[in-house]
């Protein structure tokens, strides 16, 4: 009878204390509405997770140009590189979808991954690989290829049984995850995406925090907890550090969501104080406030207000309409 994947690692009082210290910074995060009236937030911290993970595996692009592939812009820059930008934006718009729990959906999101970007997208390799950090140096080398088929099924298997929390046995699957390094390429940001992924199906808000940009700023030291977990052979040491991304997100979510509701709270405010119960077009409005820029005025004032219900237009069907005007709801 074969032996149950039983991924090596030891809960420590110094997980539990950083797993008590998320579940409280996600409690703050929580009470702020959890970015659900946020939607360019949301979208910022998208783009930093696909920016973020993508230039990890010495992807060019600059997050401004990351952002312009994403709405649909002409980029100057490698093929490759807009290829791998695009894909990561399909395969992050799945994660609402994804069953983390299930390996075909593993594979399924692979494919989209690295569609085009090699012959083996979905499928899982056939030869030897490993992992090398920014400098080019092996920091892994992964099982053979004949094995991997079992270990992926193997940890699938454990993931589902496994009644450690969330925060902790994610950390475990991401290590063991690379460990396997069960594809050609592309196993460094499906891990990170996985990870994420399983961290989502438990608090949905994760889909939405950029774990990623945590660890492209901490690059040295994550390739170290990669090492230096395979030296010792128990993943200790990486769920520590993730632990620590996964809360440094969380904190850097935390501030960046109070600015943006102090910087709307603010644009709202003047809007609220011009805006009257009767029909007024964005022109009348630009006058009142003083503002020049319509681009401007719609991103800061207007949208806001509209997303958080303070006003109306008249013209709900067309809001692009040259004859919308727009009256205060409260």
């Amino acid at each position: 009878m074969d032996k149950k994947y039983i991924p090596p690692y030891e809960i420590t009082d110094e997980m539990l204390e950083s797993v008590s210290e998320i579940m409280e910074n996600l409690g703050k995060l929580s009470g702020m509405n959890e970015l659900k009236k946020l939607p360019r937030l949301r979208k910022v911290n998208r783009i930093k997770s696909i920016h973020s993970s993508l230039a990890i595996e010495n992807n060019t692009l600059s997050i401004e140009q990351v952002t312009d592939v994403i709405d649909g812009k002409r980029v100057l820059g490698p093929k490759e590189d807009i290829i791998a930008v695009q894909n990561a934006n399909l395969a992050y718009k799945e994660l609402e979808n994804i069953n983390p729990f299930s390996l075909d959906d593993l594979l399924k999101i692979h494919g989209i991954m690295m569609n085009g970007l090699i012959s083996e997208a979905g499928k899982i390799r056939t030869g030897q690989v490993g992992i090398y950090n920014q400098d080019g140096k092996v920091v892994h080398l992964a099982p053979p290829a004949n094995f991997v088929s079992k270990q992926l099924i193997g940890l699938f298997d454990w993931i589902k049984s496994s009644p450690a929390n969330m925060l902790i046995k994610s950390s475990v699957f991401h290590y063991e995850f690379e460990f396997i390094h069960p594809f050609r390429d592309g196993n460094g940001r499906m891990g990170r995406l996985w990870q994420t992924a399983l961290l989502a199906s438990w608090k949905p808000i994760f889909a939405w925090i950029p774990i990623e940009s945590i660890i492209k700023d901490n690059q040295e030291e994550y390739y170290n907890a990669i090492a230096q977990s395979t030296k010792q052979a128990k993943s200790n040491l990486f769920i520590l550090f993730m632990l620590d991304v996964i809360n440094e997100a969380i904190k850097d979510i935390i501030v960046d969501t109070r600015n943006h509701y102090n910087h709307m709270n603010n644009q709202i405010t003047k809007l609220m104080k011009v805006i009257e119960s009767y029909p007024q077009s964005a022109i009348e409005l630009m006058k009142k406030l003083n503002l020049k820029s319509r681009v401007g005025f719609r991103k800061n004032y207007l949208q806001p207000a509209l997303d958080a219900g303070l006003i109306g237009m008249t013209e709900p069907n067309k809001p692009t309409s040259k004859n919308q005007k727009y009256t205060s709801k409260i």
